[in-house]
């Protein structure tokens, strides 16, 4: 069942939505060549806490991390470790879930480490690019679910990137995973109408390369099959009376 959310449940969205912003300037700031994949979960934590914040991922499934940092070829769920160093020319997918006064907001951002390549570079806008094309166009009510599938698909494959079908968005807010379901691949004019109210997580996630992906042994890291690089850009937004607006940016 699809939850629309009142006015006080967007404000409390927001605030989580706030902190998921402050640990994306930090990182950005703070993040270098050299660092291991647990110290940007370190600086993360600590945004979190000081904030009052929760790491929503922690512990989710068992995930053993309090966000997600995926290198190059890791497209999703990369659990930070203090042996995966991050080089000059690497780009880093960071995810953060935060839980505040009992709400959730969830987004990600790729961020370019040094003297990145030109193709790492241009996949990186591209993911960004999709995002803010499906929902400029179609994020308002009385559209569907799949026009912004179909968007984010459309605006990716024709600048030759490929995106799973595997991993989709999701509605959030009282818990991480709620329902929708927000596919990148989809049918216009397919799947729930939005309303005013709902909260959606929209994640687009492009391949370099094929689409085909393993989950490595430990139940949680996603790589590209084919060792090609992979970009991740999320936010939280809310659909409103007439369009929607961004609860995990500074700027809403």
């Amino acid at each position: 069942m699809i939850s629309l959310k009142s006015p006080r449940e967007i404000r409390l969205m927001k605030e989580a939505g706030r902190i998921v912003n402050l640990v994306f300037k930090e990182v950005e700031a703070k993040l270098r060549p050299g660092m291991s994949t647990a110290d940007v979960d370190k600086l993360a934590l600590d945004v979190i806490v000081k904030e009052g914040g929760i790491p929503t991922f922690k512990g989710y499934g068992g995930f053993s991390g309090n966000i997600c940092v995926s290198v190059n070829d890791t497209l999703i769920h990369g659990i930070p470790s203090k042996r995966e160093m991050i080089k000059d020319g690497d780009i880093v997918s960071v995810d953060v879930g935060v839980t505040k006064d009992g709400y959730v907001a969830d987004a990600a951002r790729t961020f370019l480490v040094g003297n990145v390549s030109e193709r790492a570079r241009k996949l990186v806008e591209v993911t960004e690019e999709s995002f803010w094309h499906a929902v400029d166009n179609f994020a308002k009510p009385g559209n569907y679910i799949g026009d912004i599938s179909h968007a984010i698909y459309e605006y990716a494959s024709s600048r030759g990137y490929t995106l799973t079908r595997d991993y989709t968005g999701h509605g959030v807010g009282r818990k991480l995973h709620e329902a929708p379901a927000v596919p990148n691949v989809g049918t216009p004019k397919t799947g729930p109408r939005l309303k005013a109210g709902m909260t959606l997580a929209i994640e687009p996630m492009l391949n370099e390369g094929l689409v085909d992906l393993i989950v490595l042994n430990d139940g949680w890291t996603v790589k590209t099959k084919d060792g090609k690089l992979a970009s991740h850009y999320e936010n939280t937004i809310v659909i409103t009376a007439d369009g929607y607006e961004v609860l995990t940016m500074e700027d809403n």
